[in-house]
């Protein structure tokens, strides 16, 4: 309990602004920036499995929602908290809505030192973490530590391009037919904001 009390003192201490942001030209918006609509939790399904499993808990109108995780809209922000002392145990949060058709997402992230996160595209996970401490990509020379990073996810017949701030993560992530956006995360405080998609011929 000691750990959560600490990671939520973080979270309240994190300098937290809101602000009129909208959806770039052609894109819609998959957090409304005020509450969970239109997120859920769902069954946890195998690896190897492409159904990310069915809905068990969908979050219109809350502004915290619980599993093995926390997560908390503040100010334009979806939070992301997970209890150290527990052994492994991870969160998942979904968008009710899946996505069959080739899409462009954009996000916003900020995360604590170490911290350890994902976002589920359709169901494969993109690593999402304090990447030059936490890897797997230290290497990356426009990474911003403790500050906001975006991500953009172009998928294509099935294959997703993903990049951080412009640089390479992945070229060619495998992904199933359709599924749903995701967002995880087993270490640290997470920051997620500015969740965008747009769907491309």
């Amino acid at each position: 309990m000691k750990r959560i009390a600490a990671l939520l003192l973080a979270l309240a201490t994190l300098p937290l602004h809101a602000e009129d942001w909208q959806p770039e030209a052609g894109f819609t918006s998959l957090f409304n920036g005020k509450d969970l609509t239109g997120w859920c939790f769902r069954e946890k399904t195998k690896k190897d499995d492409p159904n990310p499993g069915a809905i068990t808990a969908k979050h219109d109108g809350k502004t915290e929602a619980a599993d093995a995780g926390r997560y908390i809209v503040k100010d334009g922000v979806i939070a992301v908290t997970f209890p150290t002392e527990m052994d492994k145990l991870t969160g998942q949060l979904y968008t009710v809505a899946e996505f069959p058709k080739n899409f462009t997402l954009k996000l916003e992230f900020r995360a604590s030192v170490n911290a350890d996160s994902g976002v589920f595209i359709r169901k494969p996970q993109l690593q999402c973490r304090d990447y030059l401490v936490a890897g797997p990509y230290k290497e990356l020379k426009a990474y911003k530590p403790q500050e906001w990073n975006q991500i953009v996810v172009e998928v294509k017949d099935g294959v997703a391009h993903c990049t951080c701030n412009g640089e390479v993560l992945e070229d060619a992530l495998k992904l199933p037919a359709t599924g749903p956006i995701g967002l995880e995360g087993d270490r640290g405080v997470m920051e997620y904001r500015h969740i965008q998609i747009k769907e491309v011929p």
